[in-house]
């Protein structure tokens, strides 16, 4: 209905009234933007803050920033980098606190890429999502875990030092034994993605990687590359390829 009435330019400010912070202790194009654009579109006021603006855990405690913000705001976005910041806030805050990024998760992809597949394929049941790439990040535990709890047959193919965190695999095994949903973690590209129905990859050189690790990282990343002989071995006509951005062409 939203979506309807956006591209109908039909006003739906069900915010009107409210007041929004999005706190940036990363900075992001695609995260800002989204919450940026839905907030004013829903008829709410958001402000931007970015690290050097707010004494987030240096000068101040998150519990105190926290308090404060929930006093003066309806709703706090947070993009930062430990998990343990957003949940402090949301302890303290008062009111609802949405997770933008966090070096363990990233909870608001997952939603804005499972909705898509779902308006896609019509539903999300039966569908098989592969992961290609760098499966330590965020993305990639987060795209296991999410799947697991949706019941998706997802399929993670990378090499064995940039497998998913142990933790997380339990997480995703626990959820997937739930849900029906199906779980394979390998090397073997080919058969990870073999009647795929998404092949899914991130940045090979996540944030924060340092540089003079790039040259090695990306001459192991090479068999993972999404590219026209990995399409032909998923062997589906209707496979979709997704990235989360941001991407270096000609890369992943």
């Amino acid at each position: 209905a939203l979506k309807h009435k956006k591209q109908h330019h039909l006003p739906h400010p069900f915010l009107k009234g409210k007041n929004i912070a999005l706190i940036f202790e990363k900075p992001s194009t695609r995260t800002r933007a989204a919450f940026s654009v839905a907030a004013h579109d829903l008829g709410a006021h958001v402000d931007y803050y970015e690290k050097g603006d707010i004494h987030l855990g240096v000068k101040e405690s998150i519990a105190d920033t926290a308090q404060v913000f929930g006093r003066m705001y309806d709703g706090i976005e947070f993009r930062g980098y430990h998990q343990s910041d957003v949940e402090e806030l949301s302890q303290h805050s008062g009111v609802p606190v949405w997770n933008g990024l966090t070096n363990e998760w990233h909870p608001t992809q997952m939603i804005a890429d499972f909705m898509t597949i779902k308006e896609h394929f019509g539903a999300l049941e039966n569908r098989t999502l592969t992961y290609v790439g760098d499966a330590s990040n965020n993305v990639a535990h987060d795209l296991l875990v999410t799947g697991a709890i949706l019941g998706v047959n997802i399929h993670i193919a990378a090499p064995e030092n940039l497998q998913p965190h142990p933790d997380v695999q339990t997480i995703a095994h626990q959820y997937a034994e739930q849900s029906g949903g199906n779980i394979m973690i390998t090397e073997n590209v080919q058969q990870a993605v073999y009647h795929t129905d998404i092949l899914y990859t991130d940045v090979w050189v996540s944030m924060g990687t340092d540089e003079s690790e790039w040259g090695t990282r990306i001459e192991n990343m090479l068999p993972y590359q999404i590219n026209d002989t990995l399409l032909v071995q998923a062997d589906n006509p209707d496979l979709i390829v997704m990235h989360c951005l941001p991407a270096f062409h000609n890369l992943e």
